[in-house]
């Protein structure tokens, strides 16, 4: 067969990719053999351009490679980063924007992502940066809309509505901006590749393309996602591993408060969370995130517990509710909110095993108030003594906060960041706090505070 019969028995062809790793195969597979998951072979149609079937793209690529270079001749600047003007925006991204860096915005539709980068794009603008908005999704006049709610823009903000990836490209090149907001990934479509936009192809060639720009134009791109059913971007698993930073948005649509959590990030720490208010002139800043959630909390009741965790490197003290009630069916029923339903389980049975508590027969309902998900073991001893209150009917002080990982002896176990815990504590106004007796050595004295060593489950109930 000739090679112009073999290019066009190519150009347009049936694949599989992989919605997991974004393995390609010319034929469907029970599983994939690059990343072993089942099932996730969808099936598309792509038409290959003649542009890269050529030898002398080939030559041109080998021409214009770059070249290796000494580690020490490269220089870093402070002005690496820019300030986005939301500090909260700025921790989870590190300290700021990195120049040339690849950012994923994931969450629920109306969770804010939209609101969140318009308002990062207005006070980049108004301190004089050049910054480009592209969406797929709206109109000019949807945006002017939406932007006149949140407060007045500078000239040197752009906007663009287009889908069409090659026009996009060609506008950033032609532009020059420092930053760029794609709203969203799933509407660019290329025309080379026949499949629908936010098709798999579609979805890892663009993402493919602004990660050439971010790095080749040293321009810093935002890119928004949307999420499937199970909260994770829609698309192939590739796309999260070929961005730098990988950003969710959690929370209720219908609630005031808004986390941003950092779940991927290579110029800064993981696990980082933002807080946000979502109010009518856009998201406001939660400076103090601790008293957020604490507030409304019930005075008295039994089954409420406060305790301490650790979201990155910021303490947060959390209200944990139980309830706890003998079951009117055979088979008692769990529930959980915010928190690992299997993790709730696991200590219930301790607490019948060490102390012979007789929950088994019991209903058991936990909830992390606020809308957070917690899944640190610090909160271990938090969840004992909230079950354990309700069971009882009895309340915990108020002003009593409880930390540590609870073991399968019933042995209260050493956590991380322990002199923060207790300063968060203080700084709200706690008396009192109860920690692993591991914890206390080394830990300096911090005045105005009470602080109880317990190296068991029934040590830290008798001190309650």
């Amino acid at each position: 067969m000739k090679k112009e019969e073999i290019f066009m028995a190519k150009k347009n062809a049936t694949v599989f990719f992989c919605q997991e790793c974004g393995y390609e195969s010319s034929k469907w597979m029970g599983q994939c053999p690059a990343c072993k998951k089942w099932n996730t072979f969808v099936e598309e149609k792509v038409n290959v351009t003649g542009s890269g079937m050529g030898g002398s793209s080939k030559i041109t690529l080998f021409r214009e490679a770059a070249k290796p270079v000494r580690i020490g001749s490269i220089s870093m600047r402070d002005e690496e980063r820019v300030n986005t003007g939301i500090a909260e925006l700025d921790r989870v991204l590190g300290g700021g924007i990195m120049h040339g860096s690849l950012t994923l915005v994931g969450g629920d539709p109306g969770i804010g992502k939209s609101t969140l980068l318009l308002q990062m794009c207005r006070l980049l603008a108004n301190a004089g940066r050049k910054v480009l908005y592209i969406s797929g999704e709206e109109s000019l006049k949807q945006i002017k809309l939406r932007a006149n709610r949140i407060g007045s823009f500078q000239d040197t903000m752009l906007l663009l509505c287009e889908t069409n990836l090659g026009i996009v490209e060609e506008t950033i090149r032609h532009t020059e901006p420092e930053i760029v907001v794609i709203d969203s990934i799933q509407t660019m479509y290329q025309e080379s590749v026949t499949s629908a936009p936010g098709s798999v192809s579609q979805v890892r060639e663009a993402t493919n393309v602004f990660l050439q720009l971010a790095k080749g134009m040293g321009t810093s791109i935002f890119i928004v996602g949307h999420v499937t059913k199970e909260g994770t971007v829609a698309g192939p698993r590739v796309l999260e591993h070929m961005v730098d930073t990988v950003l969710y948005f959690e929370g209720d649509r219908y609630a005031s408060y808004r986390i941003l959590r950092g779940v991927k990030n290579r110029f800064g720490s993981t696990n980082e969370i933002g807080v946000f208010e979502m109010r009518k002139e856009g998201l406001i800043e939660v400076e103090n995130p601790s008293e957020y959630m604490l507030s409304g909390k019930p005075v008295g009741a039994s089954g409420s517990v406060v305790v301490c965790s650790v979201e990155g490197t910021r303490p947060i003290l959390i209200e944990i509710q139980a309830l706890v009630c003998r079951t009117n069916f055979g088979i008692p029923r769990r529930q959980t909110t915010g928190t690992d339903f299997n993790r709730v389980n696991l200590l219930m049975a301790v607490l019948e095993k060490r102390l012979g508590m007789q929950i088994g027969d019991c209903d058991a309902y936990v909830n992390i108030a606020g809308g957070m998900k917690i899944n640190e073991p610090a909160i271990d001893l938090g969840l004992i003594m909230a079950i354990v209150s309700s069971f009882k009917n009895r309340a915990v002080d108020e002003r009593t906060i409880v930390f540590g990982e609870v073991g399968l002896s019933g042995e209260v176990r050493a956590v991380s960041m322990a002199q923060q815990r207790v300063q968060e504590a203080k700084k709200l106004g706690y008396e009192t706090v109860i920690m692993p007796r591991v914890n206390l050595e080394g830990m300096d004295q911090i005045d105005g505070i009470k602080i109880v060593g317990v190296g068991g489950i029934g040590e830290a109930i008798d001190v309650i």
